[in-house]
């Protein structure tokens, strides 16, 4: 029983983590404000196929680079250290980013024009409504270092991918959520709350962004001192 509460304390909070870092460089709420704009004048039936095709390609992809991507870096010879630091930089240099981001600032160049039938509509669900616009290189950088992180600990191959899908899901679910109800949420929100959301979630990012540097430093010390 300890050992079987002590694995569900490893998967509760690498969990907890997964979900910390994705949920702010993935940005459901910003996302969905862009996929407000992008599928303007979309009959509300259409903008929720969208929605679920959009989160269940989300999940496809964070799943995946969490599951695959390290045994993708250790075919080309790199160490997860490595990774770690790469990655955690990259995440860093994301959090910095966005703090610094002015009011208004839009991300990504995705935009559909006029009036568009359904079939044309729905084959902009995965390019460029899902990878750049929801699911960008940021966020796949981001879920491969925790992959390397989680392979690194005391996770194993099981418990790994119980808490991909876990994450993954819950980050798809929230997308859903929010391209779903896109329309009343931006008008709820308004500019100030998207403003003060995106700040305190970059903040965050900085955050996880600095902890992951760290375990990939530490690491590295270890290596050199045995």
């Amino acid at each position: 029983m300890p050992v079987a509460i002590r694995y569900l304390f490893h998967l509760g909070h690498a969990t907890f983590l997964a979900v910390a870092a994705l949920l702010p460089i993935v940005n459901p709420i910003g996302s969905a404000a862009l996929f407000l704009a992008l599928t303007e004048g979309h009959p509300a039936p259409l903008r929720q196929t969208l929605a679920r095709k959009i989160a269940l390609n989300s999940f496809f992809l964070l799943a995946g680079s969490v599951l695959v991507g390290t045994y993708v870096l250790r075919f080309f010879g790199i160490s997860i250290p490595v990774v770690q630091i790469g990655g955690g930089l990259v995440v860093l240099a994301t959090g910095w980013s966005m703090l610094n981001q002015k009011d208004g600032e839009i991300k990504g160049d995705a935009q559909v024009a006029g009036r568009v039938q359904p079939e044309a509509a729905l084959a902009q669900a995965f390019y460029p409504l899902t990878l750049p616009v929801t699911v960008g290189p940021g966020s796949i950088s981001v879920a491969i270092t925790l992959g390397a992180n989680l392979h690194g600990g005391e996770f194993n191959r099981a418990l790994l991918i119980v808490d991909a899908l876990i994450a993954s899901a819950i980050v798809a679910s929230l997308v859903l959520l929010c391209d779903w109800y896109a329309e009343p949420l931006s008008r709820k929100i308004g500019q100030a709350g998207m403003s003060v959301t995106v700040r305190l979630c970059s903040f965050l990012l900085l955050c996880i962004g600095v902890q992951i540097v760290w375990n990939g430093v530490s690491a590295l010390f270890e290596t050199l001192g045995h």
